[in-house]
């Protein structure tokens, strides 16, 4: 964890406002470091602060008349959100009021918080790890229900105590292939191969089975794109719109109505998902439906998921055997048989897909079709699952597992145990990173620079 003395301007105090922009019921100005308390008492002569207890007091700014009832809360270091002095004013929600409540702690001597520098400090006085930390930006971002769960589930340390006995079985391991090495003269027997395989092989499939949530949990954290593709008159609107629950697609009978793609947003299975509605493919048409087409087939090529509609009420023509011959070669598309709703002019296996039966139009099989496409986005989706949602931690993940992988080959080929100690270090390494042990200056600088500011 890094030494929080070490870090640059800590000797200072802080403040920003840590409310939404804009106006409200209350809002809140937050102050962090050495001089947090001594400024709110300098704001509200009078008030005594009393430790994690709310006071009411009265702030007057003389010199523009403004005043304000407020409710004052003091959290001394180190049980506090960012282990320093901690000081929350809450005041009425008008943004004139809280600039200037702010600016008068500037004035009196604290200094504007950069974004992110209150869980910064956090994470630097060692109130939370790294993966903690981002969970604060991923809950405050959360969108939908599902977003929200697992970011709190981060932010609990679900992750960091997931990967904390993998690293300690790493330094165990460590420890006794090095005291072999080092205390070999002193009658220290090196560890038996079979010893150190064991957890070797245990450990790695843990590893690997949580950077490979991050598939699915990517779409968690920011959305997958859904496309509907078909035939002209296929009823992909129809179904766009049903899905949607509203008519946002133009619906007509004519063919070739959809020129291009149109999207919206839609939750499915706890995933934000866009939804594209897109032309109809068929080898032939005019020069503007055939721009579309192509769009089409862009879409197609881009999508988390495809969507194939096929009209059952109509015999199947050569465009929808090229296009279920294209949905069995794409690994996450599926299909559906819209128009059940009307006389079959076809059986499923003449397709050769699943298909299952909807009617964009009465609604039926629509319920299944949704809860299909919610196990297509999240395929081990439940609610207790935690998911891995951001590249790097996946890829700290994995570069530990690999590493692990190497030794375990090492194992088997004898190499000397100073070979295999390197790649063991370089997992352990890759641990350390995850949850921000070894992380250097300027990637923090990166991460806690897209938080808001006041948090």
């Amino acid at each position: 964890m890094p030494d929080a003395n070490s870090a640059s301007g800590q000797s200072d105090t802080i403040a920003a406002i840590a409310t939404p922009a804009g106006a409200g019921g209350l809002g809140v100005v937050r102050l962090s470091g050495p001089r947090a308390a001594a400024i709110a008492r300098q704001l509200l002569p009078g008030c005594e602060l009393h430790p994690w207890r709310l006071r009411q007091a009265w702030w007057r700014e003389a010199g523009d008349g403004l005043r304000d009832q407020v409710l004052v809360a003091y959290f001394p270091a180190p049980r506090s959100y960012t282990a320093e002095d901690v000081v929350e004013i809450s005041a009425h929600g008008a943004p004139v009021v809280l600039r200037r409540l702010l600016a008068a702690c500037l004035e009196r001597g604290a200094r504007l918080a950069e974004a992110g520098e209150f869980t910064r400090r956090a994470f630097l006085n060692g109130r939370m790890d790294l993966v903690q930390a981002e969970a604060v930006r991923d809950l405050i971002a959360a969108q939908t229900v599902a977003q929200a769960r697992n970011a709190a589930r981060q932010m609990e340390g679900s992750l960091s105590r997931l990967v904390q006995p993998q690293k300690q079985e790493l330094k165990e391991l460590i420890a006794r292939l090095e005291a072999g090495i080092d205390f070999a003269d002193d009658d220290v027997s090196p560890p038996a191969a079979e010893s150190i395989a064991a957890p070797l092989a245990a450990m790695r499939p843990r590893l690997e089975r949580l950077a490979g949530s991050y598939r699915e949990g990517r779409w968690l954290a920011q959305g997958a794109l859904l496309a509907i593709i078909g035939r002209p008159n296929a009823g992909k609107s129809s179904l766009f719109n049903a899905l949607l629950q509203r008519e946002r697609a133009l619906v007509s009978p004519l063919p070739g109505t959809t020129r291009d793609v149109i999207t919206e947003t839609l939750e499915l299975a706890g995933v934000p998902v866009t939804l594209a509605d897109t032309a109809g493919l068929r080898r032939e048409g005019e020069s503007l439906e055939v721009l579309g087409m192509a769009k089409s087939r862009e879409m197609m090529a881009e999508a988390d998921l495809v969507l194939a509609v096929f009209d059952l009420s109509q015999p199947l023509e050569h465009d929808d055997y090229e296009l279920a011959a294209r949905v069995r070669e794409l690994p996450r598309a599926f299909a559906a048989a819209n128009k059940c709703d009307l006389p079959a002019a076809w059986k499923a296996e003449e397709l050769g897909l699943a298909a299952p039966a909807v009617s964009a139009r009465t609604g039926e099989g629509l319920e299944a079709l949704t809860a299909s496409l919610g196990r297509r986005l999240r395929p081990d989706g439940e609610e207790d699952q935690l998911w891995i949602t951001h590249q790097h931690q996946a890829q700290h993940l994995a570069a530990a597992a690999a590493a692990l992988e190497r030794a375990e080959a090492g194992l088997g080929l004898a190499v000397p145990h100073e070979a295999l100690l390197v790649d063991l270090y370089a997992g352990l390494h890759e641990l350390d990173a995850l949850t921000g042990q070894t992380t250097v200056e300027d990637i923090l600088g990166l991460i806690f620079s897209t938080f808001c500011i006041g948090k």
